[in-house]
Order: structure tokens, then C-alpha cells, then sequence
């Protein structure tokens, strides 16, 4: 009765499709036109990615940091490392660069040497001054090396802001607006004005330009994540045509499946617009991922009709028997791999979230458009000839499919031998893995923006900031000597750490005014006494360009304070063990009943996310074990074949696991996704095999073995096909200058291999070896659902062998 069920509501499916053939038409070019008028709303990320959700301790540190010092990734900076740097014309066009720099609307101020305003100590007003450094020296000392000397001995404020005195570095601060720092604004000025500015002025000089800061790293990022969505879908389309086009032998085959996965990446581009959600490194693999997914669909159903037409020659019947035979199978295969996204969403982490919204909205998609668009098509075409049919009986994939036959016939102790080599070797690796939390691990390391990184990381001691936020619990707090001295000791400790660069604070501008009220002397450049305190406060007043900087490191109430540290480009683990020990540090020198110093910055929040998002990666994949077995549950109703059809899959994963131990690939938010991802789709083998195979029992009377050697003779092709679309689909993700991505695409091939392996191979061997308690009648009771359908008297074994 089920199965009648099962088949009368494909049948009406099958005839609501080829009955309303152009109003179907119709409703998919409308809604094709829909989801394309939705691309205009997509939005590139301007920033790093949330990995935290909203009320999670560190994302509320760090809101209340912004709260009070703003965005704190608004500073761009450039380099020059040259030895004529202070010759005449060299530095006067530095600083006519500067000056354009200066001028542009994006741009609050520029720090830069042609520009140092120098604290001079006024006696009749008693107050300091701030005065152009240049136009204070002498005119034979202007434009020399004596200004080199001059700069780098008596200025020892600007030392490792704006100069590397040891190596003669110059670097120029420029601080773009924070209003327009995270929007599309920011990005034209990068392309548009920033990026040609420097071109010049090195075509003009010579001299190589460094150019950095975190609103640069952002934009350029973000550009190659939005290029490389179009390499990836052009790259998936011509691998996979390629794949499709040698398996069928047939051109309009292949340019059929390339129009599914075509209107399908349309369909997918604009749900992200529709939802809002923005392009980030997750998102962006989206499109072709779907090309991926959606031409195993397409290989199923024209392999279906193919062997329809070569059994009885007969288009509409063949067209009718394609939805009815294949449609529920693959609305199954789909619906599980669309489950391996879905949980995603019952993560706490916003970017899991829309990426499997977005994923699993169009794995389901991608389905409706299969079964619609190639029934629809085939109907208006000839049918299919001698020439198309030819692939049935393709002597090469036969051996392939005897291999593995021989294999589960006489060499199961060799298969479960290699299994466990396989799982024992694979723990061991588990144990290699490593966790990367850097905010630079992704970033594409060809790129000269992350070799410009790497120059800063070594002349100026990092480029990814670190802020340490400090409450003093009262007004004008941060003033108070007391509180001084426990910041320097602060700065001192950071000092002693070689990764971190020397902090900047209000620190750096009290030592700096007790210089200036010794006439500029840089032997005093440090905290004043007690005694001094007093009366060089008195005269400290902030003004010109300096203001801006000071104004950074102190809200207007005095009560809390700022220090920026930067960070090189090191591993998870150091950075962890710096935070723990700048935690220490805090806690003895800061008493908790006074203080509240917290640290925050996009470093720490990116490592913290990371963490986040691992535990997350436990979740979701038991959470996708867990679906996908109440699939099996509800198609197979035997909680026996649930635990042995879970085995070919769990393990290809351990594997996977093993092979990043031992390539040192580590986790991160790119290389989690592996894991869900592949065991989702890893599982339709499983489901295409088991439906076979219970089907072949029924016809069998419950021959076993027999059973089992035809479900591998019918399955082997098609899973054999649709494995290498997805190896070679996969790998497209190679080709990225992202490590994270190259990993992604090699990890998910290889796991997919081998779940096509262990699913043929393993997963046989088991339900022979096992049969006595898993292959019984009793065991395998009535499905659910009717994956594969036949009609009356039919052996299905015999399809393709019919002519």
C-alpha cells in the first residue's frame, strides 16, 4: 500500500510536469528574473567576519570600546625604506604626497615626518605649544641628514609610530574618517584615489612604497574574495562540463546540466541578496558549490532517462519513468545534504548561520530545478541515439565496478585490514591538529598586500592591533600619577614581549610634555615625579594635529583610558599563551577594586571566535549525524542498518581529520566546514546503495549476496560518475589564493573519494560479514518511504542491459 502510495504521487508529479510544460517554463524564467533583480541588494563585507554571537562576552567588550574610541581599524599606513630618503627633492615629494593625502575628503589627518608638530613649553603663558618641527630647525639642518639625526635623537615620541630608527624605516599614519572606515566609500577611496596616489609617486621616485593598515587589508581582502566567486563559478562550470561531456559523449547532455547549475547560481546570488547577508569567505563559495551538488542530480536523472530509452525506446514513457524512478531517491539525497548545512543555522555564530541558510535554501533548490528544467527539455528534443546511449556500456568504468566487486567478494579481511590501518593512523593524526586563530591566516599569502604585512610585522613589530581598555572608575581617573606609573609598568611588560610592538597611551603624551618643559631635552622623555606632576600637568594643553592622536587614548570624562599594542603575524598558541600572560601582568599590577582593564581589538575576537566556532563544528556535525539517521530511520526503519550505514561514512571524516594532523592544515572558520559539509553529501551514496540493495532483496527473496553484488553492479556507475564531478567540482577551491580555501576544496575532495570507496567497498563487505543479524527479513521491515520504484515483473538489475 506504501509503495502504491510513493508511486501514484510521483506519477502526479510526473504528469503535472509534462502536461503544464510552458507554464512551468513560464513561472521558472519569472522566477529566475526575481531572484536576478536581487543581485543589486547583495553586500560585500567591509570588515572581519563576527564569529561571535551578539550578547557573547567579548563582542560586549569590544561594543563598549567602540562605544567610547570608535572603530578602531581606521588607520592606513606606508613605508619607505630608503637611505636618500631625506635628500631634497626625495622628501619634498613625500610630502607633497602627504599634502594630497591630506586633502581628501575620507582623510581626518596624516601623521607624517614633514609634518611633526614639536611640544614647545611657553614661559610667559605657561602652557605648551605645539609647533611645526621643520620650520623650527635651522634652515642648513631642513631637508638633511642633520634632520634624520635631529628626528630620530630628540623625538623619541614618534620613535616606532612614524620611524624605525635602527633601520631608518619612514612610515606615514593616516587616519581615515570612522564614519565611512566600514562602508563602500572606503573601498573607492582605496581603488580610486589611495592606491593611484602611491603608484605615482613610486613611478615618480623609484622608491618602493609599503602600504598597510587595517582598512587596507579589509578592502583588498574583500576584493578577492568577490574575484575569486567568479574564477571559482567559471572554473566549476568548465571542470564539471568537461566531466559531464565524457562520461554522455553528448553535447546538448552537458549544455542542459550547465543551464541547471547556470539558473541555480542565479537563484543563489539572489537569495543572498534577498536575505541581506553580505559576501564574506563563506558565502562566497556558495555558487559553486551548488554547480558542484547540482550536476550529480543532473548525471542521475539523464542517466535514468538514457537507460529508459535504450530499454524501450520510448521518450514520453522514459521522460515519465525518470521523475517517477529517480525523483524520490534524489529528493531524498538532496534533502540529506541540505540537512548537512542546516545545521549550521542552530549555531550561535551569525556567519555559520547565513551560510546555511543560503546553502541549504539552494541544495533544495537546485533539486526543483533539475527535475523541472531536463525533463522539460528532453521532451522538446529527438531522442537520443546510438551514439548518446554508448557510455552504458563503458568497458573502462565495468573493470572499475568488478574491481570492487572482486574486492567485497574475496578480499573483505584485506578491506577491513586497510580500515583499521586507516582509523589507527587517522587518531594519531587527530592528535597533530592545531587551532589558528589569526586574523591573517586566510588572507591570500601570494598577494603583495600580504607580503607588505610581513614587512611591517619585521619593521615596525606587527600590524594587528591589540587594545587594552582601561576603567578607572572615577573622573579624570586616568590622570592621577598613581594611575600612570601602573600604565607604564604596564607598557614596560608589553615591551618584554617580542611579538608586540610598544604600546601607544596617554602615557606616551605625559612623557612627552615633561620633555617639553625641559626644552625639548630627550633625557627626560619619562613620567614625571610627584613633585613635577603638578605644574607640568598645569602646563600641558593639546592642540594642532596631536590633539587628534592624544584624543584616542582618553574619553572626554578622563575615567577611561586606551592602549594600542600591535601584534605580528604569529601562531594560535603564542597568542594565547601572550594573552594569558598580559592577563597576569594586569592582574598584579591593576587592583580589581580600582580597575577594570579588559582586552579587546579584532585579533583577540578573531581567535576567540575561532574556539567559538570549533565547539560550534561539534554541534553541527553531531547534529547532522543525528538528522541523517532519522533519514535512515524513516527510510529503512532498522536501527541496525542505521549503525552500519553510518560506518563508511564516519570514517572517510576520521580520515580527513588525520590528513590535517599530519599536512599541519589546522582548524579555522574556513577548514571547519569540511567535516558537515562532505559528511552531508558523503551520505547519498550511502542512501542511493541501501535503497538498491533492500530492493534487490525484495526481488531476490532475500538472497543476500546476490543482492549485494547487483546493488553494486547498478550503483557503481553512477556513484562512480558523480564521485569524480565532485572531486574534480571540489578541487576547483585549489585554485584560491586563500589557504583556507585551497584546503577546504582539497580536504572535501578526498573525503568524498573516500566515502565513494568505503561506501562500494566497506559498506558491502559489512552486510555480508554481518548478514546473519543485519540482512535478514526481520531486520529490514518496510520502508517509509520508496526510494526506487519498479513496476510490476520488473528486475531492475536488467535496465540497463535491455535494449
Amino acid at each position: 500500500m506504501k509503495r502504491k502510495k510513493n508511486w501514484h504521487f510521483w506519477e502526479g508529479v510526473a504528469g503535472l510536469i509534462l502536461r503544464n510544460r510552458i507554464a512551468l517554463i513560464i513561472v521558472l524564467i519569472g522566477v529566475t528574473f526575481f531572484w536576478a533583480s536581487q543581485w543589486q541588494y547583495m553586500r560585500f563585507t567591509f570588515t572581519e567576519a563576527n564569529l561571535l554571537p551578539d550578547d557573547h562576552i567579548e563582542n560586549i567588550r569590544y561594543n563598549d570600546f567602540v562605544s567610547l574610541f570608535g572603530e578602531e581599524g581606521n588607520v592606513l599606513v606606508i613605508a619607505a625604506k630608503d637611505p636618500d630618503f631625506f635628500q631634497g627633492e626625495r622628501f619634498a615629494q613625500w610630502k607633497k604626497l602627504r599634502e594630497e593625502l591630506d586633502a581628501c575628503e575620507e582623510i581626518d589627518f596624516v601623521l607624517s615626518v614633514d609634518n611633526i608638530q614639536e611640544l614647545v613649553k611657553n614661559n610667559k603663558k605657561k602652557k605648551f605649544e605645539l609647533k611645526p618641527f621643520i620650520s623650527s630647525l635651522p634652515e642648513d639642518t631642513i631637508s638633511s641628514a642633520k634632520l634624520k639625526q635631529k628626528l630620530f635623537l630628540e623625538l623619541p615620541f614618534y620613535e616606532n609610530l612614524l620611524f624605525n630608527k635602527t633601520n631608518g624605516t619612514i612610515r606615514m599614519a593616516i587616519y581615515m574618517n570612522r564614519d565611512i572606515v566600514n562602508s563602500a566609500a572606503r573601498k573607492n577611496f582605496i581603488y580610486d584615489t589611495f592606491i593611484p596616489l602611491l603608484d605615482r609617486f613610486e613611478a615618480e621616485t623609484g622608491v618602493t612604497v609599503h602600504r598597510s593598515g587595517m582598512p587596507y587589508i579589509r578592502t583588498l581582502n574583500a576584493q578577492n574574495i568577490v574575484d575569486e566567486i567568479g574564477m571559482f563559478v567559471i572554473a566549476a562550470i568548465g571542470i564539471t562540463s568537461i566531466i559531464f561531456f565524457l562520461f554522455f559523449r553528448s553535447i546538448r547532455a552537458t549544455l542542459i546540466s550547465m543551464l541547471v547549475v547556470l539558473v541555480g547560481v542565479a537563484w543563489a546570488l539572489g537569495t543572498l541578496g534577498f536575505l541581506g547577508y553580505e559576501i564574506t569567505v563563506l558565502t562566497a563559495l556558495i555558487p559553486p558549490l551548488i554547480i558542484v551538488i547540482g550536476i550529480p542530480n543532473c548525471i542521475f536523472l539523464i542517466n535514468k532517462y538514457q537507460q529508459e530509452v535504450a530499454k524501450h525506446g520510448n521518450q514520453v514513457k522514459s521522460l515519465r519513468q525518470v521523475i517517477v524512478k529517480i525523483g524520490n531517491a534524489t529528493l531524498m539525497t538532496n534533502l540529506t545534504t541540505a540537512s548537512g548545512f542546516s545545521t549550521f543555522i542552530l549555531t550561535n555564530s551569525k556567519l555559520l548561520k547565513e551560510f546555511g541558510i543560503i546553502a541549504s535554501i539552494n541544495v533544495v533548490g537546485i533539486f526543483i530545478l533539475s527535475l523541472l528544467i531536463i525533463p522539460i527539455a528532453y521532451s522538446y528534443m529527438k531522442i537520443p541515439n546510438e551514439k548518446h546511449l554508448n557510455h552504458l556500456n563503458n568497458k573502462s568504468i565495468d573493470r572499475f565496478v568488478k574491481w570492487m566487486e572482486n574486492n567485497v567478494r574475496h578480499k573483505r579481511i584485506n578491506t577491513y585490514i586497510v580500515a583499521l590501518i586507516a582509523l589507527v593512523t587517522s587518531i594519531i593524526g587527530i592528535y597533530k591538529i592545531d587551532i589558528s586563530g589569526s586574523i591573517l591566516e586566510d588572507m591570500p599569502k601570494s598577494q603583495q598586500f600580504f607580503k607588505d604585512i610581513l614587512f611591517f610585522d619585521k619593521e615596525f613589530d606587527g600590524i594587528v592591533p591589540i587594545e587594552i581598555l582601561i576603567d578607572t572608575k572615577r573622573k579624570d581617573g586616568v590622570l592621577k600619577l598613581s594611575t600612570l606609573k601602573r600604565m607604564n609598568q604596564l607598557v614596560e611588560s608589553i615591551e618584554d614581549i617580542p611579538e608586540l610592538s610598544a604600546p601607544t597611551s596617554i602615557v606616551n603624551a605625559i612623557k612627552y610634555a615633561k620633555q617639553a618643559y625641559y626644552n625639548g631635552n630627550p633625557n627626560y622623555y619619562k613620567l614625571p615625579t610627584p613633585q613635577e606632576n603638578n605644574f607640568i600637568l598645569s602646563y600641558f594643553d593639546q592642540s594642532g594635529s596631536n590633539e587628534n592622536v592624544l584624543k584616542n587614548y582618553v574619553d572626554d570624562t578622563g575615567q577611561y583610558a586606551r592602549m594600542t599594542t600591535f601584534m605580528t603575524d604569529i601562531k594560535t598558541d603564542r597568542m594565547e599563551e601572550i594573552e594569558i600572560e598580559l592577563n597576569k601582568e594586569i592582574a598584579k599590577i591593576f587592583p580589581k577594586d580600582r580597575y577594570n582593564v579588559s582586552l579587546t581589538g579584532k585579533a583577540l575576537m578573531f581567535l576567540k571566535g575561532t574556539k567559538f566556532l570549533i565547539k560550534n563544528l561539534v554541534l553541527s556535525l553531531a547534529l547532522a549525524i543525528f538528522l541523517i539517521a532519522l533519514f535512515m530511520a524513516y527510510m529503512f526503519r532498522s536501527f541496525k542498518m542505521i549503525i552500519i550505514s553510518l560506518v563508511p561514512n564516519l570514517l572517510p571524516l576520521l580520515i580527513t581529520a588525520g590528513m590535517m594532523g599530519f599536512l599541519s592544515i589546522p582548524l579555522k572558520p574556513s577548514t571547519i566546514l569540511v567535516f558537515s559539509i562532505a559528511f552531508g553529501i558523503s551520505v547519498d551514496d550511502t542512501i542511493h546503495f541501501l535503497a538498491k540493495y533492500r530492493q534487490e532483496l525484495i526481488d531476490s527473496k532475500w538472497k543476500i549476496q546476490r543482492s549485494i553484488y547487483a546493488a553494486i553492479r547498478e550503483t557503481g556507475v553512477s556513484m562512480f560518475y558523480t564521485s569524480i564531478v565532485l572531486f574534480f567540482g571540489f578541487s576547483v577551491f585549489m585554485s584560491s589564493d586563500f589557504g583556507g580555501t585551497v584546503a577546504l576544496g582539497g580536504l572535501i575532495s578526498m573525503t568524498l573519494l573516500f566515502a565513494m570507496l568505503a561506501n562500494l567497498i566497506l559498506l558491502p563487505s559489512l552486510l555480508i560479514s554481518l548478514e546473519k543479524t543485519v540482512a535478514n527479513e526481520n531486520v529490514l521491515k518496510e520502508p517509509k518511504i520508496q526510494l526506487i520504484d519498479t513496476e510490476a515483473g520488473e528486475n531492475p538489475t536488467e535496465v540497463k542491459h535491455k535494449k
